[in-house]
């Protein structure tokens, strides 16, 4: 795929003055600035992150009464149901809401909806199962906050809920005993953008503070937060940073033993786990219970402390991400097999159909297909004789509202700008194909159907050393508003060492030297054994890249991982 690079704006006054405060070297705060940070006092609570920092719980609304409900709930020993969505954001919130309370409180009970035969949220069925256990109150994680009838249809069980919910709000709230959510209109929390587990993780700190109870309390679930914030893809500014800062200690120094179990079967038993390995090595695992089998089975391991369980549970788990590995490399490839047809070829979207493709995993499929056909893309396959359809979209074009203008076509969906989810009669499937066609036509701008790489800064690679990489290394954890840096080196001249590696010969490993200076670098860029060719051509090329570190027999070097490469003569 061809990118377009994208030089990332900045106050470039702002970097000067931020530079004379810090005095570190000018690109850092040039980075710094892009990110929001542009005072001294900001960059010091960049750089150390502290727990000290986190707002009082009490300032969320509806807090004061969540825990009210919860206390009388305990002095009455009424059974509490905890209720999450089947993904790793939901299971973790229930598997941490769980940990906490069953030390308080043992009249409990966890709930996760079946994925194929009750769907995303709340269900009818999950609460004439609270009717049936004789719960009194639900406590929703990640999930409630537009489930309106539903939460009627409880309370005319005798069941109340609470609700600790991060997604917008529709037009009406539900009556629930408490509905804490700060996407809220009428919520002044400070930070808005916690996870469904970081909503849960509040109400935590909350409960402590009523009951007197110690930090600790709070402290040894932050492995729980860490898994959440990085899976479910959330901010990670403010709060969110803090507390997967100090998750990511506690995951990789004392982590419960799900975690250490997972760890071990992802090959990292001693080695540190970064943000990104929680995003691709613990999440997909943790996923894959609901994908595959059931969500439940994550909510059993990851609240187990009985060592032959979680071995056993973590085991099966494992094997349903390596099902899940199977189903989405197969059906990503009969799919691409589709779009050789040329009837696929003039489109603006991709729109999809077979009814043997595994619900669990199209979502997956249709983010891989926009990998090499970069257009708005929607995968159905069939599920209880209806179409079920994941939407994905590209940089900048909101699927979400592309689908309001389909409703007509449609039984239900629901999402957000980049992603959705879809429910359809079969017999409508060709009128909407059609329909999505014009208007992401009508809506598509030229310039959004070329992919970009956003560029941070230009730098040559004598400003790579230790002592930048030292200060760069404290910008992490990364994730959105705060993604890795990508750099962009021109001039760099092929050593004749460069070579494609790996089993299919798929991925460049670079050796480049800087035609200037004359200093060379390493590098390794996945899946861009295309690119040989142009490295082979003798002729100056220009990178762009994270910076990163290489342990290689016991030796430890800085390397690029490279994005994207072309002909300098073709940038400059």
């Amino acid at each position: 795929m061809d990118y377009r690079w994208r030089k990332t704006p900045f106050s470039q006054e702002k970097s000067r003055a931020l530079q004379k405060k810090l005095g570190i070297n000018p690109i850092l705060c040039d980075l710094l600035v892009q990110r929001g940070i542009d005072s001294f006092d900001k960059a010091k609570a960049y750089f150390r992150p502290d727990l000290d920092d986190l707002h009082n719980p009490f300032l969320m609304k509806d807090m004061d009464k969540a825990v009210s409900r919860i206390e009388q709930a305990r002095k009455k020993q009424e059974k509490i149901l905890l209720y999450g969505d089947y993904d790793v954001d939901g299971t973790t919130a229930v598997s941490m809401l769980y940990s906490f309370l069953k030390k308080h409180h043992p009249q409990l009970e966890t709930y996760i909806p079946d994925r194929y035969e009750e769907g995303y949220g709340i269900s009818y069925q999950g609460i004439d199962y609270a009717v049936e256990s004789r719960a009194t109150l639900i406590i929703a994680l990640d999930c409630g906050i537009k489930a309106v009838q539903k939460i009627n249809y409880a309370k005319e069980q005798g069941i109340d809920f609470i609700i600790c919910d991060h997604h917008l709000p529709g037009g009406e709230i539900p009556q629930a005993s408490a509905v804490l959510d700060p996407k809220r209109g009428d919520c002044s929390y400070p930070y808005k953008e916690l996870s469904g587990c970081g909503v849960g993780f509040k109400l935590v700190q909350a409960l402590c503070k009523n009951w007197t109870l110690g930090d600790n309390e709070w402290r040894d679930l932050l492995d729980f937060l860490v898994v959440s914030i990085g899976a479910d893809i959330v901010h990670i500014t403010g709060e969110n940073r803090v507390l997967a800062h100090y998750g990511l200690k506690k995951i990789n120094n004392d982590p419960c033993p799900a975690f250490a179990q997972l760890k071990e079967l992802a090959g990292k038993r001693d080695k540190q786990l970064s943000i990104t390995d929680v995003v691709f090595l613990i999440g997909p695992r943790i996923n894959a219970a609901g994908r595959i089998s059931h969500g439940k089975l994550a909510v059993e391991l990851l609240t187990s402390h009985d060592t032959q369980k979680v071995r056993k549970l973590s085991e099966q788990i494992n094997d349903n991400n390596l099902t899940r590995k199977d189903l989405d490399q197969g059906i990503t490839a009969e799919a691409l097999e589709l779009l050789q047809d040329e009837r696929f070829l003039s489109r603006k979207t991709t729109v999809l159909f077979n009814e043997n493709w595994h619900k669990g995993v199209i979502g997956i499929v249709a983010s891989r297909l926009i990998e090499t056909h970069y257009k708005p893309t929607v995968v159905f396959t069939e599920s209880n004789g209806k179409l079920t359809g994941s939407a994905r979209s590209i940089k900048n074009f909101d699927i979400h509202q592309a689908l309001e203008e389909c409703s007509e076509l449609l039984d239900q969906f629901g999402g957000h700008k980049y992603a959705a989810g879809i429910t359809m009669r079969k017999e409508l499937f060709e009128n909407f194909s059609r329909k999505f066609e014009m208007v992401v036509s009508q809506r598509l701008l030229p310039e959004q159907m070329e992919p970009e790489i956003d560029v941070d800064a230009e730098i040559s690679l004598e400003e790579v050393n230790w002592s930048f990489w030292k200060i760069l290394k404290q910008f992490a954890p990364y994730g959105p508003l705060n993604m890795n840096p990508v750099f962009q080196t021109n001039n760099l001249i092929d050593t004749g060492y460069s070579k494609c590696v790996g089993k299919a010969n798929d991925h460049l490993r670079l050796v480049l030297k800087d035609s200037a200076s004359g200093k060379t670098i390493s590098g390794i860029g996945f899946g861009l054994a295309d690119k040989m060719n142009i490295i082979s051509s003798g002729k100056p090329v220009s990178v762009v890249y994270h910076l990163d570190e290489n342990e290689y027999n016991g030796e430890v070097s800085l390397q690029l991982r490279v994005k994207d490469l072309k002909l300098s003569e073709e940038v400059l």
